[in-house]
Parts: C-alpha cells; sequence; structure tokens
C-alpha cells in the first residue's frame, strides 16, 4: 500500500513559478543586506580613498533621498571627491534648491565635479551650478535659466458639461489660478510677482555659484537652451567631455591616480517585487495621477526645460 506522504507532490513540485519567485526574492533580500552591513561598516583604513557619485535622474519632485545621500558622503571620510552626474530636465523649485544647498555644502569640504549627461536643464543646470566644475558634452542640452508656472484652464469644457465651482476664500488672492474662471489682470500681476521673485534667486544663485557677474547671468536667463558647446563658450560651463573624462578630472583634483573604488547613490531601498511593480504600474499611474491633479486643482512653480 502507497504511503501518502511519499507520493504527495511538494510545494516547490505543485507550484514552481511561485517557488522560483520567493528563492529569488530571499536571494535579493540576502544580497541587500549584505550590500547595507558592508555600507555601514566602518570607514578609514578598511575602505580607502573611494570616490562617490550623486546620480541626479528625471524630474526633480522631491530632495529627500538627494540630499541624505549627499550628507552621507560630505561625513564619510574615505570619500575624497564627488561626482555629481546629472540626466534631468529640472523640475519643482523648492527641491532644486535643497538639493543645490546640499551641494554647496559638500563642495567646501571635498572636490565635486558635475557631468551632464543628455541634459542638464533649469532645475538640472541650478544644481550644477554649485559645484566647483562643470563637464558637459558639446550636445548636452543645459541652461533654460528660469521658472515657470502650469495653470490650466477648463472654464469652457465646464461650461459644456454643466460643471460648475463654488469656490470660498478667505483673501482676494487666495482663488488665483482656479481653472474655471479666466485669471483676472491683478491676479496675474500677483502670480507673475512670485515667479519672477523666484526667478530673481536662480539668477543670483547662478551668479555666485558661478563667479560671474549678476548682468551677465540675467542676460542668459530667458529660458533659452544650450548645447553644452556653445554653454561653454557662455561660461556656463568649463569643460567640454563625458562621464569618464570627468571622473579622471575629479581624481586629478582629488590626487588620486590609478583605479579607485566608486560608490553611487541614492540607493533605492526597494525589494524585487516591488521595483518590478513600481516600473509597470504604481510609478505611470502615480505620475499620470499627479499629472491630472496637478494641473487642475493649483498651479506649479518649476524650475523645467
Amino acid at each position: 500500500m502507497p504511503n501518502p506522504a511519499a507520493t504527495k507532490a511538494s510545494f516547490s513540485q505543485r507550484h514552481p513559478i511561485l517557488f522560483g519567485l520567493m528563492l529569488l526574492a530571499a536571494a535579493m533580500a540576502l544580497f541587500g543586506g549584505a550590500m547595507a552591513a558592508f555600507h555601514l561598516l566602518p570607514t578609514g583604513e578598511f575602505a580607502g580613498a573611494r570616490l562617490g557619485v550623486v546620480r541626479v535622474e528625471g524630474l526633480i519632485v522631491g530632495s529627500e533621498d538627494l540630499v541624505g545621500w549627499i550628507g552621507e558622503l560630505e561625513r564619510d571620510d574615505s570619500i575624497k571627491g564627488v561626482l555629481l552626474r546629472i540626466d534631468s530636465p529640472g523640475g519643482v523649485v523648492a527641491p532644486s534648491q535643497e538639493v543645490y544647498a546640499a551641494v554647496l555644502r559638500l563642495a567646501e569640504r571635498k572636490p565635486v565635479i558635475a557631468s551632464m549627461g543628455a541634459v542638464a536643464a533649469s532645475g538640472g543646470y541650478y544644481i550644477a551650478a554649485a559645484a566647483q566644475e562643470i563637464m558637459a558634452n558639446p550636445s548636452t542640452l543645459t541652461g533654460s535659466i528660469g521658472v515657470r508656472m502650469e495653470l490650466l484652464n477648463i472654464r469652457a469644457l465646464a461650461e459644456k458639461v454643466g460643471l460648475s465651482q463654488t469656490l470660498i476664500t478667505s483673501g482676494e488672492m487666495k482663488g488665483a489660478g482656479t481653472p474655471f474662471r479666466e485669471m483676472s489682470p491683478r491676479e496675474r500681476e500677483y502670480l507673475t510677482a512670485v515667479v519672477m521673485d523666484m526667478h530673481d534667486q536662480f539668477v543670483s544663485d547662478i551668479a555666485q555659484a558661478r563667479g560671474m557677474e549678476r548682468e551677465q547671468v540675467a542676460a542668459l536667463a530667458d529660458g533659452r537652451a544650450f548645447t553644452g558647446r556653445q554653454a561653454h563658450g557662455l561660461g556656463l560651463v568649463d569643460h567640454l567631455g563625458g562621464m569618464e573624462d570627468a571622473m579622471d578630472l575629479l581624481r586629478e583634483r582629488c590626487g588620486l591616480t590609478g583605479e579607485t573604488p566608486v560608490l553611487e547613490g541614492p540607493i533605492e531601498e526597494k525589494s524585487l517585487l516591488l521595483r518590478v511593480l513600481s516600473a509597470a504600474i504604481i510609478e505611470p499611474v502615480s505620475e499620470a495621477v499627479s499629472e491630472m491633479t496637478s494641473a487642475i486643482s493649483a498651479p506649479r512653480w518649476v524650475f523645467l526645460f
């Protein structure tokens, strides 16, 4: 008589795909734990001299991860210099300013070289300006120094579908920018003043960080984008070259020769499954919802190419 225990299929046989995913997730968790433990090990003689890399990629909508990573590199004595690799069209004003300030603090303690990828415009250029030197590819799109506010007017559409808004505010300007009616001249004047104040801050920070006359920067700060080669001729960029050229320059500024270990970040603390779901579903849906709600609900001030 057959033994039921002997003939019963194992979990891995009954659910091979699920079992494989569990094994993969476990392996990724172990690998992530090992990397985290290595990251927390004492530096100094054990780690030797290293270079840090800060990657600024995509739209700048938040600053916590970038500022936190820059702070880690600043405090780590084994990190002798930092490469700021930027591939971003810009983003929201305040986060761009926070990252800019963090890079300025870092550059007071260690050599920092900015390396521009395909695009480092508006907020991306703002952040790059805080580095001691900037290197761009000849065809990098950069510059685009300026601020824009995005507003949507759906009054005509709302009237067609019978949609109206009841707006109760505590002051005359609290409802400025609502998409359900035309903007009044006073509201336009008020919002333009906000935009121009942010623009003034942008221009002043670029002039100070780059050691340029404010009038010189202001003349270029009309929203125009430049190629890397044009920006180099205008004094917005110091060198022409790619990321490897920038790394060579950073080693030179740090007095390092030969191969040097590199520590890149910010590190995303996500499981494999969460990364797959995030890339396939969560991020696209979140971006779509964000675009819809920001367009309808409130104005946005952005440093964006």
